[in-house]
C-alpha cells in the first residue's frame, strides 16, 4: 500500500507541472508566440544562411534572410488583401444574388415551422440592435488587436535575425552545461532537431504550392468568382492538419453559392477538392512531405488541438513541428526514450 505512494505523488506533480505549464503558455501568448514563430521560420531558413555565410559575413546573412521571410510575408498578405478588396466590391452584385434566396428561407421556416412573420421581423429588429450596440466595442477590439498583431508581426523577424546571426552562443550553451560524455549525444540531437522543421514546412509550402494551383484550376473552371482568394487560403489552411481542408471546403462553397447562387457551382467546387485531395493524398503528400515527421497521427490530432487551445491558429501550424523535435530529442535521451516511441509512428520491435 505504501509502495504505491511514490507512484501516485509522481503522477500527480507531473499533471500539475503540465498544467501550469499549458496555463503559463496560455497567458504568455505574447511572448512566446512570436518568440517560438521564430525559432521554427529561423530552422528553415538556416541552411540557406548557412551557404550565403561563405560568401558574406554571418551578419549580412541573417539580415538577408530575414528580410527574404518578411519580403515573401508581405507579398502574400498583398495578394490576400487584394482578392478580399475584390469581394468586397462584388459584394453588393452577392447580396442582390442572395436576396430571392434568403426569402425562400423565410418561407420554409413559416411553412415548416411554428415560427410567424412577427416572430422573424422581431428577431431582425432585435439582431439591427444588437450590432449597432456591439460596433463601437468591436472596432475597439479590432484596432486592439491589430497593433498587437503587428507588434509582435515585426519582433518575430527580429527574433529571426538574432536566432540566425547568433545561434552560436545557445549552441555551446547546451555543450557546456552537459557533462563531456554527454558532449556527442547533444551535437547528434541538435543535428537531427534542426532538420525536423525545416523539411516539414519546405515540404507543405512546396504541397501547398502545388494546391493553390489545382485549386485555382479547378474552381475557375467552376465559375466561382475571387477564385485566387479562396484557392490561396485553402492551400493555406492545409498547414492545419485534417481540420484544415474541412474548413478550406466549407469556405470555398460558402463563397461559391455567395457569388453566383448557381447549384451547377457547387458541383464544380465538391469535384475539385475531391480530385484534388485524392491527388494529394496519394501523390503529392507521399512525394513531397513524406515522413519528414515521425509522429503518430493520433498525437498529431490532439497536438494540433492543445495548439489550438493554447495559441489559436498559430498554435496550431506550430504544433507539428514542435511535436517533431520534441519527439527527435525524446528518442535521444535514454530516460524519456519509451515516451519518444509512444508518440512516434516508427514500429520498434521488441528485444
Amino acid at each position: 500500500m505504501f509502495k504505491s505512494k511514490p507512484a501516485i505523488f509522481y503522477i500527480a506533480a507531473a499533471i500539475l507541472a503540465v498544467y501550469f505549464l499549458i496555463a503559463g503558455l496560455v497567458k504568455a501568448k505574447g511572448f512566446f508566440a512570436p518568440l517560438a514563430t521564430a525559432v521554427i521560420l529561423s530552422l528553415v531558413v538556416l541552411p540557406l544562411s548557412i551557404w550565403m555565410e561563405k560568401f558574406m559575413k554571418r551578419a549580412w546573412a541573417a539580415m538577408i534572410n530575414s528580410l527574404l521571410l518578411f519580403g515573401i510575408s508581405i507579398g502574400l498578405m498583398a495578394l490576400i488583401s487584394m482578392q478580399v478588396r475584390n469581394f468586397t466590391e462584388d459584394w453588393p452584385k452577392i447580396q442582390e444574388q442572395m436576396a430571392p434566396k434568403i426569402e425562400q428561407l423565410k418561407t420554409f421556416a413559416l411553412e415548416h415551422t411554428p415560427l410567424d412573420p412577427e416572430d422573424i421581423n422581431q428577431s431582425n429588429e432585435e439582431d439591427n440592435e444588437a450590432m449597432s450596440a456591439s460596433m463601437r466595442k468591436k472596432i475597439t477590439a479590432f484596432l486592439s488587436g491589430l497593433s498587437s498583431f503587428l507588434a509582435n508581426y515585426l519582433l518575430t523577424f527580429v527574433y529571426v535575425f538574432f536566432l540566425l546571426n547568433y545561434r552560436e552562443i545557445f549552441k555551446n550553451f547546451l555543450l557546456r552545461i552537459m557533462p563531456d560524455s554527454k558532449k556527442e549525444s547533444i551535437k547528434h540531437t541538435l543535428s537531427k532537431s534542426i532538420k525536423v522543421a525545416p523539411q516539414y514546412l519546405l515540404g507543405k509550402l512546396m504541397l501547398m504550392g502545388l494546391l493553390a494551383i489545382l485549386y485555382s484550376i479547378g474552381l475557375g473552371i467552376s465559375g466561382v468568382d475571387n477564385f485566387i482568394l479562396v484557392s490561396v487560403i485553402a492551400a493555406i489552411l492545409t498547414l492545419i492538419p485534417y481540420v484544415g481542408n474541412i474548413l478550406g471546403f466549407t469556405m470555398a462553397v460558402a463563397f461559391g453559392f455567395l457569388s453566383s447562387g448557381d447549384t451547377a457551382v457547387l458541383i464544380g467546387i465538391a469535384l475539385t477538392f475531391t480530385i484534388t485531395q485524392f491527388v494529394e493524398s496519394y501523390v503529392l503528400q507521399p512525394f513531397i512531405v513524406g515522413d519528414r515527421v515521425d509522429v503518430h497521427p493520433f498525437f498529431v490530432i490532439v497536438s494540433v488541438i492543445a495548439g489550438n487551445l493554447i495559441w489559436g491558429i498559430i498554435g496550431m501550424i506550430l504544433a507539428i513541428p514542435v511535436l517533431g523535435i520534441i519527439v527527435v530529442i525524446l528518442h535521444n535521451i535514454e530516460a524519456t526514450k519509451p515516451l519518444g516511441i509512444l508518440l512516434s509512428k516508427t514500429k520498434f520491435s521488441e528485444t
